[in-house]
């Protein structure tokens, strides 16, 4: 993520559609406050959330990546996405999911993922089993209830190895 990238971050994060999953619409500063800590979360730990751009017109579809999150007072390596309605049902979630989740296997050699979102959000709970994540249990993150998924290198690997 750079600064260019904020009037497209605003632009999501007032999307009430979007936002219904994320905690509310969010006002300009929490944005701008939101796309330093994404930049500064890169500078530290050379991986984080990437904006999502359409190849051929440069049209934003929404942000995703790697981050650090604390789940019960734990510290996780998340996999998260958002994407712009428009984009919605074309798989471009599924391919955002499934590509952090190689850079965090293949390149970072980091052991496990997580993954989390509402209940009732089953587009986002199919972009995770499609990523290879399995339900852990229900957790209650950011005051809200979320079902709590997981992945290990371990089980990528041999999902990995089965479709091979």
């Amino acid at each position: 993520m750079h600064d260019r990238d904020l009037d497209d971050l605003t632009g999501i994060y007032a999307d009430p559609l979007v936002t219904a999953t994320l905690g509310g619409i969010r006002d300009a500063e929490w944005v701008r406050q939101y796309l330093n800590n994404q930049m500064a979360h890169w500078e530290r730990h050379g991986f984080g959330f990437w904006t999502m751009r359409d190849p051929d017109t440069g049209t934003f579809v929404g942000r995703g990546g790697l981050r650090h999150a604390t789940i019960e007072g734990q510290i996780a390596i998340e996999v998260g996405y958002g994407l712009i309605p428009q984009f919605w049902g074309s798989g471009l979630a599924t391919e955002l999911a499934c590509e952090s989740v190689r850079v965090a296997f293949a390149e970072l050699h980091l052991d496990e993922l997580v993954c989390f979102t509402l209940p009732t959000n089953l587009a986002s709970r199919r972009v995770m089993e499609k990523a290879g994540f399995r339900y852990e249990r229900d957790i209650i993150y950011a005051d809200l209830p979320h079902v709590l998924c997981r992945l290990t290198r371990d089980q990528w690997r041999d999902r990995k190895e089965d479709s091979e």
